[in-house]
C-alpha cells in the first residue's frame, strides 16, 4: 500500500524533511499520488508538517501497527521480512496458516489491531480487544532441525525472546511462568501459541507457527471482574502507555536473534528459561482435564520439561498439560 511505502520512506528520513518530487521518483508514482497518500495518514492521526522546496517531515505519529511503522526498523532481519498488518482478523495463527499453505515465505509476521477468535492453549480463548494489545504471528519453516523433541522446545525460546522484548521495550522484567505464560505481579501478561503443521505425504514438519499475545493497554475495567484479579496489561504496570508499534518492533528482533540461534544456542536460553521462571520452587496443581494433582515444582530440565515431586515422594516429569501454582495470584 503506497500510505506504507511513504510512512517508510518518511520514518527512514531521520526527521529531516523528504521532497515529494523524490519520493515519487523512488516509489514510481505521481507527485499528486504522493500527496493523497499523506493526507491519507494525517486523516489517520498522522502529523506530517510539510512546505514549499521543503517536502515532508513526519511530527509524531498514532498508536497503529501499520506495516510502514515497522518495515524500516526491521531491515535486514528474517522475522519480520515480510509483513502483513490486518485489522480485524479471526486469529493471527490461522491467518498464518492460510497463508502458510499457499506458500507464504519464511519469517512471514501478521500483526493484527483485533483478533475476533483469539485463542490460546487446549482450545481457550484470548481476549484480543480493539487497540488494546499487540497480537502477531510469525511463520517459521526450520528445514535444517526435523528432530520433533528438539522443534517442541521453540515454545520456551519464544517466552525468553517475548520477555526480553518486553524488557528492551519498557524496562520490565517479565517472569515466565510453566511453560509459556508470561507474568507480572503475579498476573499474566502474555500468552503464546506455538503449532506444529506436518506435510502430509512425509509426516515431516513444514511449518512452525508463533502467535504472541501482549496486554499492552488494557485496564481492569477492559479485563473485566473475571479476568482483572489474573491479568495484567504494561501500561497497568508501568503506569504510562506504552506505543505498539515499538513493543512489536522489539519483539520481531528479539524472535529474529532466537530464530537464528536455534538451536544451538540452547545453553544460554535455557540458563535465562530458567532464572525468569516462576513455577520452580512452589506448590503447584498439574492440570489435565477435570484433574488438579498437588505437587512441589522442582527444576526446568535441560529440555525444558518441569520437574515435579509428588505428595507420595515420586517424581514427574511434566511435558504438557496445565501448572497451576499455588498462593501466585491469579493462577490459586
Amino acid at each position: 500500500m503506497l500510505q506504507d511505502e511513504i510512512l517508510t520512506l518518511l520514518r527512514s528520513g531521520g526527521g529531516a524533511y523528504l521532497s515529494g518530487e523524490a519520493m515519487s521518483r523512488k516509489l514510481g508514482v505521481s507527485r499528486a499520488a504522493v500527496w493523497k497518500a499523506v493526507d491519507a495518514l494525517r486523516r489517520e492521526g498522522y502529523a506530517i508538517s510539510s512546505g514549499s522546496n521543503r517536502g515532508y517531515r513526519l511530527e509524531s505519529a498514532p498508536d497503529t501497527l501499520r506495516e510502514g511503522e515497522l518495515s524500516q526498523a526491521l531491515a535486514g532481519r528474517l522475522v519480520g521480512s515480510n509483513l502483513a498488518g490486518l485489522e480485524p482478523v479471526d486469529s493471527t495463527n490461522n491467518e498464518i496458516k492460510r497463508r502458510a499453505a499457499n506458500g507464504a515465505p519464511e519469517g512471514l509476521a501478521v500483526l493484527t489491531d483485533e483478533q475476533t477468535g483469539g485463542r490460546g492453549r487446549r482450545g481457550n480463548t484470548f481476549q484480543s480487544l480493539k487497540g488494546k494489545g499487540l497480537y502477531c504471528s510469525i511463520l517459521l519453516r526450520p528445514r535444517l532441525v526435523l528432530d520433533l523433541d528438539k522443534l517442541s522446545t521453540l515454545t520456551a525460546w519464544v517466552a525468553v525472546a517475548a520477555s526480553r522484548a518486553v524488557e528492551a521495550c519498557c524496562g520490565l522484567r517479565p517472569g515466565i511462568k510453566w511453560t509459556n505464560d508470561l507474568v507480572l505481579g503475579g498476573r499474566k501478561l502474555c500468552g503464546i501459541l506455538t503449532e506444529l503443521e506436518l506435510e502430509a505425504e512425509t509426516g515431516e514438519p513444514s511449518a512452525v507457527i508463533a502467535g504472541i499475545g501482549i496486554n499492552v493497554g488494557q485496564t481492569d475495567g477492559d479485563f473485566g471482574p473475571a479476568l482483572s484479579r489474573v491479568a495484567t496489561s504494561l501500561e497497568q504496570e508501568l503506569g504510562s502507555p506504552v506505543r505498539r508499534a515499538d513493543l512489536a518492533v522489539c519483539l520481531l528482533r528479539a524472535l529474529d536473534d532466537m530464530y537464528a540461534a536455534f538451536p544451538a544456542a540452547k545453553a544460554d536460553y535455557l540458563a535465562e528459561y530458567r532464572a525468569r521462571c516462576v513455577t520452580t520452587g512452589h506448590e503447584v496443581y498439574l492440570v489435565r482435564g477435570e484433574e488438579r494433582l498437588p505437587a512441589f515444582a522442582e527444576s526446568v530440565d535441560e529440555d525444558f520439561a518441569l520437574l515435579c515431586r509428588m505428595p507420595d515422594g515420586s517424581r514427574r516429569r511434566v511435558t504438557a498439560g496445565e501448572v497451576s501454582v499455588r498462593g501466585l495470584m491469579g493462577y490459586v
